[in-house]
C-alpha cells in the first residue's frame, strides 16, 4: 500500500469540503497521496442503517484508512464552537485504535468553517484536538511565516485554516483563506516527508 495523508472531514454546506480539497491540493503538491473521506450525517431518530459508500460525493472514512494514514487532516463546521456530531460521532468509535496505539506519532492539524467571523473557529479547532492527543497524534498549525495568516481580513488562525462562510453560507473562500489552506496541507506533508 503507498503512504498516503488522510484528509477527514465533515461538511454540511460545502465550504469544508472545499477547504478539504485546497488542502489535499496542497499535500499533492509535495507529492504524496492522498485520501479524502467524509463521515455520514446522523439523523435523530435512525430508521434503517444508512448505507456504507454514499450514492455521490466522497466516501466514508473507515477505521481502516484513519490506522493506515501517515498524516491527518482534520475538518468540521463550526457549531456553536465545537466540532459537528457527526464528526465526534466518529470519533467515539476509534477506541480499538485508541488501543492498539495505531495512530501515535502521526502528524495531525485541524481546519473549520463558521458562518460569522465570531462563530468560534478558534474554540472549535481546539475541540479537535483532544481525540488527536488522546490518539498520541502530534499536532501542528499553521506557521506565521506564512504571510496570509497575518494578513486576512476574513479566516485564518494559528491553530489551523479557517474559512468565514456567512450567515447564507455562500461565501467563497478568500484568496487569503484559500492559500493557507494549500500552505496548511503543503506543511503537513514536509512533516510527514521528514519523519518518513
Amino acid at each position: 500500500m503507498q503512504p498516503y495523508i488522510l484528509v477527514l472531514y465533515y461538511s454540511k454546506y460545502g465550504s469544508v469540503k472545499k477547504m478539504a480539497e485546497l488542502i489535499a491540493k496542497g499535500i499533492e503538491s509535495t507529492g504524496l497521496n492522498v485520501k479524502i473521506r467524509t463521515v455520514p450525517q446522523l439523523a435523530t431518530v435512525v430508521t434503517e442503517a444508512a448505507a456504507s459508500i454514499p450514492e455521490e460525493g466522497d466516501l466514508y472514512c473507515s477505521l481502516e484508512d484513519l490506522a493506515n494514514c501517515s498524516g491527518l487532516a482534520l475538518g468540521s463546521p463550526t457549531r456553536f464552537g465545537n466540532m459537528a456530531s457527526e464528526m465526534k460521532y466518529f470519533w467515539d468509535q476509534t477506541t480499538s485504535l485508541w488501543l492498539s496505539g495505531a495512530l501515535h506519532g502521526k502528524p495531525a492539524c485541524v481546519f473549520t468553517a463558521s458562518g460569522s467571523m465570531h462563530g468560534g473557529q478558534e474554540s472549535t479547532l481546539l475541540t479537535m484536538l483532544p481525540p488527536l492527543f488522546h490518539h498520541g497524534m502530534m499536532i501542528m498549525g499553521l506557521s506565521n511565516a506564512e504571510p496570509a495568516l497575518s494578513n486576512t481580513k476574513t479566516g485564518g488562525t494559528p491553530y489551523g485554516a479557517s474559512h468565514v462562510s456567512g450567515s447564507r453560507h455562500d461565501q467563497a473562500l478568500s484568496e487569503d483563506e484559500r492559500i493557507l489552506c494549500e500552505a496548511q496541507g503543503k506543511r503537513l506533508a514536509e512533516v510527514v516527508q521528514r519523519l518518513a
